[in-house]
């Protein structure tokens, strides 16, 4: 199981529960971008609420499956790209209710949704570049100022939802038993509203946006599947299986120790 699925008074629920973290095989991901698009068609869902079950909302992409066999980057690129793109052309409003660690493909989530709430444990970090991979700073944009979303994205470090709260991405932060009972409240409030006028706020909001996040992240994925076959991707996405530190050498060709 990836995830489930209700609905019920116009505000449909997806809940990610594939343990331990919540992160996505390519199947996976594109299970997702399935099911929320399968949302999107249904006319008794007025809103959609995403959450999660166990340690963290979202670990992003399964690197173990990555390691195992790279050439497996294209699908796992193509479902990203479909789940964040449903999110985002999702016809209703999405809300996101995320706690403990998002991250990677955690942050697409997030990052393609109307709005979110998180709960006072919840991180943010892109630590693709610790992975040998790129990702999803087209949607980190879309909560953060640039600089910031650049010291994330070389660094590979997170921040906590105080600051990302400060950094004025968050619709609240409130305490983990209060996050679900916060998201669902406006979720029924907007439940309540005209469908018909929802769903061209929806889009007309999507419509006069100034970044076009799906054209954006397309570009970045060309330098994703780039860095997936140079050794250094290799090597890092090793030493993360293996559990030890990454070692390169200054000609970006990546050598164990």
């Amino acid at each position: 199981m990836y995830a489930r699925l209700t609905i019920e008074d116009g505000v449909a629920e997806l809940t990610f529960d594939h343990p331990p973290v919540n992160a996505f095989d390519s199947k996976g991901w594109s299970h997702l971008a399935e099911v929320i698009e399968s949302v999107g068609r249904n006319e008794a869902a007025r809103v959609l609420l995403i959450s999660a079950e166990g340690r963290g909302f979202c670990a992003g992409v399964d690197i173990k499956e990555l390691a195992a066999d790279s050439s497996v980057i294209t699908r796992v690129n193509k479902g990203c790209y479909d789940t964040f793109a449903a999110i985002h052309d999702c016809p209703i409003p999405v809300i996101s209710a995320a706690h403990g660690f998002v991250l990677g493909g955690g942050i697409g989530i997030v990052g393609s949704s109307d709005i979110i709430f998180a709960s006072e444990d919840a991180t943010f970090g892109l630590p693709e570049i610790d992975r040998g991979a790129l990702g999803a700073a087209s949607h980190l944009l879309r909560m953060f100022p640039i600089q910031k979303v650049r010291r994330m994205l070389y660094s590979g470090e997170a921040i906590d939802a105080n600051e990302a709260y400060r950094l004025g991405a968050l619709e609240a932060v409130v305490a983990r038993d209060a996050l679900l009972p916060t998201a669902r409240d406006l979720a029924a409030k907007i439940a309540e509203k005209s469908p018909t006028a929802v769903r061209l706020a929806k889009e007309s909001l999507n419509g006069i946006e100034l970044l076009d996040v799906k054209r954006s992240y397309r570009f970045e994925q060309g330098f994703t599947l780039e860095l997936y076959t140079s050794p250094d991707s290799l090597e890092s996405r090793e030493a993360f299986v293996e559990k030890r530190d990454a070692k390169f050498d200054d000609k970006g060709k990546g050598k164990k120790s």
